[in-house]
């Protein structure tokens, strides 16, 4: 490599922004070594930069683009949208800032001073033989922590070694189909489901059905007479996603008896089953299945932070090795600090007092939107309210315009959902799926209602 070459690499960069005024270059000898070219070549590129006002010396400082450069600002290439107009539409509505936004928990409350003191113990504690590949099924503090948790709160009874620690509900499921299930064998969703299981199931599942949802969670007779032989069930029997439902004793009862007797599973999304508020709490269905057909799924995405990626599968016994196996074949293990952080978070006990707090403040929150839109829209929505979660369903009580509906919010940073989206088949609710866990105030969330006041009366009183 001849110093033109290098003259002409750094020149680029900085004419086209990435290499910013200020900035500062390799020293010469550590570039020539790593280029694996005389320190005079790289001296000569250098001098001439210099000579034109790209770079500058500053001595002991070292080489820099010079900070004094006007430059024209870089030429931003266009968003590309997604083939899948729908999927870039909820993905617009899941990175978007906004209100009303579904699964994001109250971060306004989040014990940061804490977590901070504790990612600094983490970072303090790391060891040499911490920076090799992490264990695929994840950090056994972790693991070891989670089932501890489980047990006491969701009263599962488990070990650290059906633990299984992911990066999400996507891979949860993915990684479930790769270690459990032929191509062909039949999987069930409930109808109306969580959009984004619905587009990941298209996609991985070849042989997949729908089961709708009602007052009482999944419908299992329906299950039984149509798809009795099912290999795989999932389903959010605690707080349906989205109906927020609860399933049912005897339709929890007839499920678990359905799997034993067809040797099938059942996928259990407890996404947001820590937050009940009221005492009447139906317990986990992992927690009442004798056969040991259950895969129950968490996360830290609702209870801790979305951006800290941390999941878990908790297995049945039977399924340890399998899982295991596939995993060292398809996975390189998570990152070790955020979960070194998350266990400590955990076994000091932190993450009990925070869901304390958050159950109390999610409660009143729920209440403050259900006043305001209530106060904003008087006789406009019905409601069918549950005992716990982090969103509620507001259902049109004429018509089936939500999605035209919920355009209208979004225009103004409400980021509610089209209920009528959540469906995979023509039978259809309609209504607005809204977050209320960021809503500091019943005030607040007038405001933010008027906004759409009169728009949404329109379009309403049309129907």
């Amino acid at each position: 490599m001849g110093y033109q070459q290098i003259y002409q690499r750094y020149k680029q960069q900085i004419l086209s922004g990435q290499l910013k005024p200020g900035e500062k270059v390799p020293a010469i000898r550590v570039l020539a070594d790593d280029l694996g070219v005389a320190k005079k070549t790289v001296e000569t590129a250098y001098n001439i930069l210099c000579g034109e006002g790209y770079l500058v010396s500053r001595g002991a400082l070292g080489t820099l683009v010079n900070p004094d450069l006007q430059l024209p600002p870089p030429k931003t290439e266009g968003k590309t949208g997604l083939q899948d107009t729908e999927l870039q539409h909820l993905l617009d509505l899941r990175d978007n800032t906004g209100y009303f936004r579904l699964g994001i928990p109250a971060l306004d409350e989040f014990p940061y001073k804490k977590w901070l003191l504790l990612s600094g113990k983490a970072i303090r504690a790391m060891r040499p033989e911490q920076m090799l590949l992490p264990p695929v099924m994840g950090l056994p503090a972790l693991r070891e922590a989670i089932a501890s948790y489980v047990t006491i709160s969701r009263g599962l009874n488990c070990t650290a070694s059906q633990v299984c620690i992911t990066s999400g509900y996507k891979h949860s499921i993915a990684l479930i189909l790769q270690s459990l299930l032929q191509p062909q064998d039949k999987v069930i969703y409930e109808e109306p489901g969580y959009f984004f299981g619905q587009k990941l199931l298209k996609r991985i599942a070849a042989n997949l059905h729908y089961v709708p949802v009602d007052k009482e969670g999944l419908n299992v007779d329906y299950l039984l007479q149509h798809h009795p032989d099912a290999r795989l069930v999932i389903c959010s029997p605690s707080h349906h996603s989205p109906l927020a439902v609860t399933m049912s004793l005897p339709r929890r009862q007839k499920l678990l008896a359905w799997a034993q007797q067809r040797h099938s599973y059942l996928v259990e999304d407890d996404y947001d089953g820590e937050f009940h508020y009221t005492k009447k709490v139906l317990p986990a269905l992992k927690s009442q299945d004798q056969a040991d057909r259950v895969i129950y799924l968490g996360t830290f995405s609702k209870t801790v932070m979305p951006s800290m990626r941390v999941s878990y599968l908790v297995l049945p016994k039977a399924l340890v090795n399998s899982f295991h196996e596939t995993a060292e074949i398809v996975e390189t293990g998570l990152p070790l600090l955020p979960q070194q952080i998350l266990s400590r978070f955990l076994s000091e006990g932190h993450f009990f007092k925070h869901l304390k707090k958050m159950r109390v403040l999610y409660q009143q929150r729920r209440q403050m939107v259900l006043a305001a839109i209530e106060q904003v829209f008087p006789g406009l929505f019905q409601f069918e309210l549950t005992d716990g979660g982090m969103h509620l369903v507001a259902f049109l009580r004429h018509g089936s315009a939500d999605s035209q509906l919920a355009a209208i919010w979004q225009a103004q940073q409400l980021l509610v959902f089209p209920l009528s989206a959540w469906y995979a088949t023509s039978q259809k609710r309609y209504g607005l799926v809204i977050g209320y866990t960021n809503i500091q105030s019943q005030q607040q969330a007038e405001e933010l209602l008027q906004r759409v006041q009169a728009a949404t009366k329109a379009l309403l009183d049309q129907r």
